[in-house]
């Protein structure tokens, strides 16, 4: 027996009947996400890779995948199967699992990239689906057009829409088995994404994104990031998204922060074939090898010398064994990064391995940015006005658009500091979303008086200059104390809040000089623009004598020092101040609003000064701020009279409205599933604070959404909600 047969894996039990073909998100990242997908053979956990299998030529048996690997999913060709009579008779009276000895979930292609290398295929369209329903695959695929990007426009216009025509043939063919739907168009953005909207108009399961690997072969990788913008904001969010051909471990952190759900390859086998190697920073060759690049159990043992004096089949098994498990780590390793909010910053990373991966990612984040960075003399935000000055393409509204898609499902205030890692670090996609909460959700108090800017040194501000900014504001009521962080401007109320709060870089992040005229365009975007502003440098030999030279310049009286019973009361002004200022920025409301909401709030305070619990002027707890990240926490009670005020839905809360059967349960504590999501308002997005209401209006709950409005209708399985608290008593 194998040595890898030593530990085999008990086989996959079927999912659910009625839950085969959905899929859940059990965690997220903006657009990265990971996924369970339910198959007749078993849950699929996603982003995962789908190793390609040759039904004649298998260079790691699909059983060793299965019991070493822990490869849950893979796909082989079914019309290579249709077209061999062998396999053809085997697979269709024992089925394709026992024609590979695969336990798991099998999905099929249908020829289309045979007809792109070959020229045709000898299979209809309705013919090779009935196939591969009959020989039980649990993911088949339609027959459709390639795209190739040497192709004509019209070449490709027609390709998309004989796809498109095939749709409902190939499902009907389909009958119950899951089908692919796959996604074509070139390079041509709206062909992308009218191929995308025409095949999302039919109940596939999962979508590829075909017509790819010519691009990747010629390391177009920019186009493939364009590609991807193109199509995937176009398709229902409960389907997988697929990319076609891909396997690459190199290019898995910019597609997954892009909303890839599944690949497949046989470069794993191809490049051993060659001798080459995959690695998350690019291909190497064997014959120039002294040390493994990246050392793999399989290699353990070995030097690549050793490799190299092997007969040609053992060798390529060795490598083909490599290239597989260094994918399937920095697939494990791109899961862990979306558990922990740090996708992006992977990509980043990654970004480095290849030129014209660098420039995939340099378009990303500067040309649909449009100028988002904070920092003004940083090359990066140079690069994006440039970027958005010479493009006068009709596919740059698209691609605004796609940007705010990718940004518009971060979660914000995210946990954890922020890692400074160059210039890249000011254009993520959750320091924008941030960014534009910030400027969207707040409004100053006072329409007049003047602003103190704090400069120079990282957090915590409050510890750092707190007792200077409670003194000032006693001498000037009307005064606006802002801190420059090195992602911009904030508010004093918000010098807790992430990612403003904590950023880990270089001291000389927070020393660069004030740029006085970014200064003015950040304060126009907090609706600030026509104040008077100075400034206070916080690495002054005298923080006070420096912050009373700023006031005094402002025309402003310097600070005071009152009275402890005073002082205590401006701090309290303080408090609520900032309590009003966070019910802003968490709960959507206008600061009418949130004053009304906070009223003469009162404050349980921690041994350490911060805030533990919010009371309302009748004794109400209604918040509790999130040490974690800054942010705040709506209770049962302030959730309570939050929808007692009668608020609009533009002016309120995110809301989502259940069915009747789910009133019981979510009323009681239950989280909001799936599937049973009568409405949701359109500011509902991963993150924030979200009041539940029953069918006729009525609150029965409260909690924090983990998905978008439109994510909450669509998706059938999985939490739309985590409830922190149900307020129906269960019967």
């Amino acid at each position: 027996m194998a040595a890898w047969r030593e530990g085999t894996r008990e086989d996959p039990g079927a999912a659910r009947e009625a839950h085969v073909g959905r899929f859940e998100v059990k965690a997220r990242d903006g657009r990265a996400r990971v996924g369970a997908l339910s198959t007749a053979h078993g849950v699929v956990t996603t982003p995962t890779l789908l190793p390609v299998i040759n039904p004649n030529l298998r260079t790691i048996e699909p059983r060793e995948m299965w019991d070493k690997y822990g490869i849950e999913m893979l796909i082989t060709n079914s019309y290579i199967i249709w077209k061999h009579e062998r396999l053809r008779e085997h697979a269709l009276e024992h089925g394709v699992h026992h024609l590979l000895d695969y336990p798991g979930a099998i999905m099929t292609d249908s020829g289309t990239f045979q007809a792109y290398v070959y020229g045709d295929v000898e299979v209809g369209v309705e013919e090779i689906v009935t196939f591969q329903r009959d020989i039980g695959v649990d993911v088949a695929t339609m027959l459709d057009v390639f795209t190739r990007p040497d192709m004509t426009r019209d070449e490709v216009h027609e390709a998309v829409v004989e796809t498109t025509q095939r749709a409902e043939a190939s499902l009907a063919a389909a009958g119950s088995t899951m089908l692919n739907g796959p996604i074509q168009g070139g390079l041509h953005p709206d062909l992308r994404r009218m191929s995308a909207r025409g095949m999302a108009a039919h109940p596939f399961s999962v979508h590829p994104i075909g017509g790819i690997v010519p691009v990747m072969e010629q390391q177009r990788y920019a186009d493939l990031a364009r590609v991807m913008l193109a199509s995937a904001p176009e398709l229902p969010p409960d389907r997988p998204v697929h990319m076609f051909g891909c396997g690459h471990p190199m290019l898995f952190p910019m597609l997954i922060a892009l909303g890839a759900d599944l690949f497949d390859s046989a470069a794993y086998a191809l490049f051993a074939r060659d001798g080459r190697l995959l690695t998350p920073t690019g291909t190497v060759h064997l014959a120039d090898l002294r040390e493994w690049p990246v050392l793999m159990p399989c290699v353990a043992a070995l030097t690549p010398e050793t490799v190299r004096k092997m007969e040609d089949d053992e060798r390529m098994v060795v490598l083909s064994r490599f290239n597989l498990e260094v994918t399937l780590a920095e697939l494990a390793a791109c899961r862990q990064a979306v558990h922990e909010g740090r996708i992006w910053e992977r990509a980043e990373r990654r970004s480095h391995a290849h030129p014209a991966l660098r420039e995939a990612f340099l378009w990303l984040s500067t040309s649909p940015a449009r100028g988002t960075a904070p920092i003004p003399a940083a090359e990066h935000l140079l690069m994006s006005d440039r970027a958005a000055a010479s493009d006068t393409s009709p596919d740059r509204g698209h691609w605004e658009s796609a940007w705010d898609w990718v940004v518009g499902a971060q979660n914000t205030p995210g946990q954890g500091a922020l890692r400074w890692a160059g210039e890249d670090t000011f254009v993520r996609p959750a320091v924008v979303a941030s960014r534009r909460r910030l400027h969207r959700a707040w409004r100053p108090a006072s329409e007049d008086g003047a602003v103190v800017i704090l400069h120079g040194a990282p957090g915590p501000w409050r510890d750092r200059v707190g007792t200077h900014v409670t003194r000032a504001y006693a001498a000037n009521p009307d005064l606006e104390v802002l801190v420059l962080s090195p992602i911009g401007l904030v508010p004093w109320s918000f010098e807790d809040l992430q990612p403003f709060a904590h950023v880990e870089g270089p001291e000389w992040l927070w020393r660069r000089p004030v740029d006085h005229a970014w200064v003015r365009r950040e304060m126009a975007r907090l609706h600030l623009g026509h104040r008077h502003f100075v400034t206070v440098n916080l690495r002054a030999e005298s923080v006070g004598e420096a912050f009373d030279a700023a006031l005094l310049d402002a025309g402003l009286q310097p600070r005071v020092a009152p009275n402890q019973e005073g002082l205590a009361d401006v701090e309290l002004v303080l408090l609520r101040a900032q309590a009003v200022d966070k019910s802003m920025l968490e709960l959507n409301l206008e600061r009418s609003v949130a004053t009304e909401f906070v009223g003469s709030a009162t404050f349980v305070m921690s041994s350490t000064g911060r805030v533990r619990n919010v009371r309302d002027s009748r004794g109400r707890h209604i918040l509790s701020p999130r040490l974690g990240n800054g942010g705040l926490s709506l209770t049962d009670e302030g959730a309570l009279v939050l929808h007692a005020l009668g608020l609009e839905e533009d002016a309120a809360p995110a809301t989502v409205t259940v069915s009747e059967d789910a009133v019981p349960f979510v009323g009681a504590g239950r989280n909001v599933m799936h599937g049973f999501i009568l409405h949701a308002s359109t500011q509902l997005r991963p993150g924030i604070t979200c009041l539940v209401l029953g069918p006729t209006g009525d609150l029965i709950a409260h909690g924090v959404a983990q998905c978008t409005s439109e994510e909450a209708l669509a998706m059938r399985k999985g939490i739309a909600v985590r409830v922190r608290g149900g307020l129906q008593p269960s019967s």
